[in-house]
């Protein structure tokens, strides 16, 4: 418990000091621990030798756009904090379930949307695919990974919105994350596959 409570004040001050930097790092090293985890199961139920290789860069990938979304996702719900308050001016008073459902409505309506868009493309421009391929990408993994986000995340961040402080809401969601990390790895690994086997076959007929 004690060294919970000192990562907790150690986060608090560098969060009041750097704030988009604070979260910047934390959203990238939770995204990067998802993508490891990933690969591990891979790896774990891997046949071939090849399979069971580990691939640093696309951590390092995932990495990457973790710190980008940090400071964004910070943003985003400073303006939730005040387009949706959820006590009377003061504080004081009784939580409005109004304003708590409005918030996740926005949450999963507007920014899982975006959130989702800038991954699959973010991705494609770091594993240098070309515009076809991003485009295909899209059309395969956007509507299931939309899907699945709306049967998770609403729970998750109304119980995000309603009992975390906010310098702690994007570490509590990429903490949560992880295991959406892990979905999203493994879902973004096998689309790759499916692309390499497609290319290969068109390179056949050819």
């Amino acid at each position: 418990m004690a060294s919970i409570a000192f990562a907790a004040r150690a986060y608090q001050r560098s969060f009041d000091a750097r704030p988009s930097t604070t979260l910047a790092l934390t959203n990238g090293t939770l995204f990067a621990l998802g993508d490891a985890v990933a690969q591990l199961s891979q790896i774990m139920q891997a046949k071939s030798n090849e399979e069971k290789s580990y691939q640093p860069l696309r951590t390092l990938r995932f990495f990457t756009f973790g710190v980008g979304m940090g400071p964004l996702l910070g943003r985003w719900n400073r303006f939730l904090e005040q387009r949706f308050p959820l006590r009377a001016v003061g504080g004081s008073g009784k939580v409005s379930t109004t304003a708590l459902c409005k918030r996740v409505a926005a949450d999963q309506l507007v920014m899982a949307p975006i959130g989702l868009v800038l991954f699959l493309g973010s991705m494609g421009v770091m594993e240098g695919r070309d515009a076809r391929h991003i485009q295909q990408k899209y059309i395969d993994l956007f509507e299931p990974a939309i899907r699945a986000n709306w049967k998770v995340w609403p729970l998750a961040q109304f119980i995000n919105f309603r009992f975390m402080p906010l310098p702690y809401r994007v570490p509590f969601q990429s903490t949560l994350g992880i295991f959406w990390n892990l979905y999203l790895s493994l879902l973004n690994s096998r689309e790759n596959q499916a692309q390499l086997t497609a290319d290969a076959l068109r390179k056949t007929i050819a």
